[in-house]
């Protein structure tokens, strides 16, 4: 039976030094290299001895094997499946002593070898395996220790970016200068947010983040190292984005990778950081536009000088614009991202303008020359990804200056709501297009516009009786053309005698509406407020 892999830890040694590089000590100075030259850049990390038979049950990847053949002189077959064996578990190389035990190695040994990229070694008689374990390992140690000082180092010049109040733009111009690549910061949705390195080494990386990420290496990797490197960035258990560095020259090693998840985490810190202070500047700014919306923030003069603290300018002609979640959505995060959403929309039509997010809308304040059924437009578009949430969104009168926000602020809620229910869910309405609907939406007492209906409507204000709302809707479209008897049949598809004999039905119950133009009116307003229900 063939022995086991053995699934043994790598210790404490994470670094290590490539095949050619160990060629190059001077204990092995006179070794010749057989066969498996593309396996150069094989990482051997740690060394051992093969003098028993089942070395194989014995053997860690990335080790260095050295042996004089002794435990293969008597089965000199076996040394054709040896290589494969060795490959398979991931070792580094074979050094062996030819001359005492084995005389030479056989033809498929080195053609297998070859053929996988494992490196034989003919090492000299003359030279000691103690003297060449002792001259590598030091060599590997070394070069641990090297390497792990210098992430300490660049750990430390990471973390003094932060404790001086550096943001992504410096971390990436530490990571830059340290690792001497180009360096970008992407956020989860792959907008670069920070770049350092030499511009056109920067155009190659932008490039390559905006086609689908960087390239991801196959393959063993090269000696020198790869071109492109990413690390994630995580804070709390959510994905910030990565930290994407780019090397011309194709020499971005793995401690230069060690050094880039340091980076990773320093740039977590920093986004944190970040989002906590936008919590408590989103958390000011919702409060002061909410008292300015409800009359509270005093005079006209502190208005103007408050807000230009926060970049907003509210001393000049505006409109107001309501976005209102629709019932039925995941409102928590649907709450976040309408923010989002309209928040980069006014940034793009309106920087001077304001916006903040209430507990269920979002409110904003633009120019009043802005367009704003096209603002609505561009953050309806940006949330259309976020099935199956919608919102509505209502727009106020122009208002000369701050006094009047409020006003205007009671216009665009009264707006958004009484679109929904008109439209439906993601309706845009503007509070001057409302028409009759604007005058009812200034009545408060709902019960009273209720009790119209009914006194109004008789049994046609209710959808118990089927037949009811078929009348309903019959009376709709008589008023809506004016009683033109023969435009409603075409519309309701009926007959004509069958429409006159629902008429007859309808003034048995309402009166005789046909006559009456106040009546007319008084049913039409019914009608009104029963596609306003709620308001």
């Amino acid at each position: 039976m063939e022995p086991p892999v053995r699934l043994a830890s790598t210790g404490t040694i994470i670094h290590g030094v490539s095949v050619g590089e160990v060629l190059g000590v001077s204990t092995l100075a006179e070794a010749r290299l057989i066969a498996g030259e593309s396996g150069l850049s094989r990482i051997v990390q740690r060394l051992n001895v093969m003098e028993v038979p089942d070395i194989l049950a014995w053997v860690k990847p990335h080790e260095l094997l050295l042996t004089t053949g002794y435990p293969l002189r008597n089965t000199p077959q076996s040394l054709g499946r040896l290589v494969a064996d060795l490959d398979e578990r991931g070792l580094a190389a074979l050094g062996i002593k030819l001359g005492r035990y084995v005389d030479e190695l056989p033809g498929e040994m080195v053609e297998q070898a070859d053929r996988l990229g494992f490196p034989l070694i003919l090492l000299p008689n003359d030279v000691g395996f103690d003297d060449i374990l002792n001259q590598v390992l030091t060599d590997i140690l070394n070069r641990q220790a090297a390497v792990l000082a210098r992430a300490e180092e660049a750990h430390r010049a990471l973390v003094q970016v932060v404790l001086a109040g550096g943001g992504l733009n410096e971390v990436a111009a530490e990571v830059a200068q340290l690792l001497d690549v180009s360096v970008a910061a992407v956020d989860g949705s792959g907008h670069v947010l920070a770049t350092a390195g030499p511009a056109d080494h920067v155009t190659v990386l932008r490039e390559s983040i905006s086609r689908e990420g960087p390239p991801t290496s196959t393959g063993r990797p090269s000696p020198k190292g790869r071109a492109f490197a990413s690390v994630p960035v995580l804070a709390g258990g959510h994905h910030h984005g990565r930290i994407v560095a780019y090397s011309a020259s194709g020499e971005i090693r793995d401690s230069d990778v060690g050094i880039l998840e340091r980076a990773a985490t320093v740039a977590a810190l920093v986004v944190t950081r970040q989002e906590a202070v936008n919590a408590v500047e989103s958390k000011y700014r919702a409060d002061f536009l909410r008292d300015v919306l409800t009359g509270r923030a005093g005079t006209a003069e502190r208005i103007t000088a408050r807000a230009k603290a926060f970049g907003w300018d509210l001393a000049r002609p505006a409109t107001v614009l309501v976005a209102e979640l629709d019932p039925d959505g995941d409102e928590r995060s649907a709450q976040d991202r309408l923010v989002s959403c309209w928040t980069a929309a006014i940034r793009r039509h309106d920087p001077r303008g304001a916006v903040a997010g209430f507990s269920h809308e979002v409110v904003a304040v633009v120019d009043a020359a802005i367009d704003a059924a096209r603002v609505a437009k561009d953050a309806a578009s940006a949330f259309a990804d976020v099935p199956p949430a919608t919102f509505s969104t209502g727009t106020s009168r122009p208002s000369p200056g701050a006094e009047t926000l409020p006003e205007a602020y009671s216009q665009a809620l009264k707006a958004a709501r009484v679109g929904r229910q008109l439209h439906g869910p993601g309706a845009v309405a503007h509070f001057d297009q409302l028409g009759v609907y604007r005058l009812l939406s200034l009545v408060n007492d709902t019960d009273e516009l209720h009790a119209f209906v009914r006194e109004t409507l008789g049994p046609l204000a209710s959808d118990v009786d089927a037949e009811n709302a078929d009348l309903r809707r019959t009376l709709q479209v008589l008023l809506e053309t004016n009683l033109n008897v023969a435009e409603t049949a075409r519309r309701l598809h009926f007959h004509y005698n069958t429409l006159r004999y629902r008429i007859g039905k309808l003034e048995r119950l309402l009166g005789n509406f046909t006559d009456d133009p106040h009546l007319r009116l008084n049913l039409t307003l019914a009608l009104h407020v029963l596609r306003m229900r709620g308001i």
